[in-house]
């Protein structure tokens, strides 16, 4: 992303990121407002966020997002925070993601073409109905 003002909707947000990122990030945003439509959109400390929740835990209080967007340095980010008592929903889905690095909630990948889409669909689909995970 270049240096330019701290972006105030997804738009602004993807506008600011250079090709050819902007063009995947702009898929997956897409991706994510047809698969969760009841899921608002928010940015919150500069990630793109859908489907805010607020959290209360024994140190910290907060709002956050059950699905996040964001552009990095070497690619980008998906995040999902939601789960069952399995835990949570990417890292038990991380053998099927494809070439990507797998934490509790994030998917981190270069380009597009080296993840599973159909995987990704799977557990925005999940997340629908999942509890969060804070």
């Amino acid at each position: 992303m270049n240096a330019a003002a701290k972006p105030q909707s997804h738009e602004e947000y993807i506008a600011q990121v250079d090709e050819p990122k902007r063009s995947e990030l702009q898929q997956l945003h897409d991706l994510i407002r047809e698969r969760l439509p009841d899921f608002r959109p928010v940015m919150i400390s500069n990630f793109m966020g859908y489907g805010p929740f607020s959290y209360k835990g024994k140190t910290c209080e907060g709002e956050w997002f059950r699905v996040g967007l964001s552009a990095n340095k070497t690619g980008i980010s998906i995040y999902i925070c939601a789960g069952d008592e399995n835990g949570y929903f990417p890292e038990q889905a991380k053998d099927r993601l494809g070439k990507a690095a797998v934490g509790k909630s994030c998917i981190r990948f270069k380009k597009l073409a080296d993840i599973n889409l159909d995987t990704v669909k799977e557990l925005l689909e999940k997340t629908k109905t999942a509890e969060t995970m804070f």
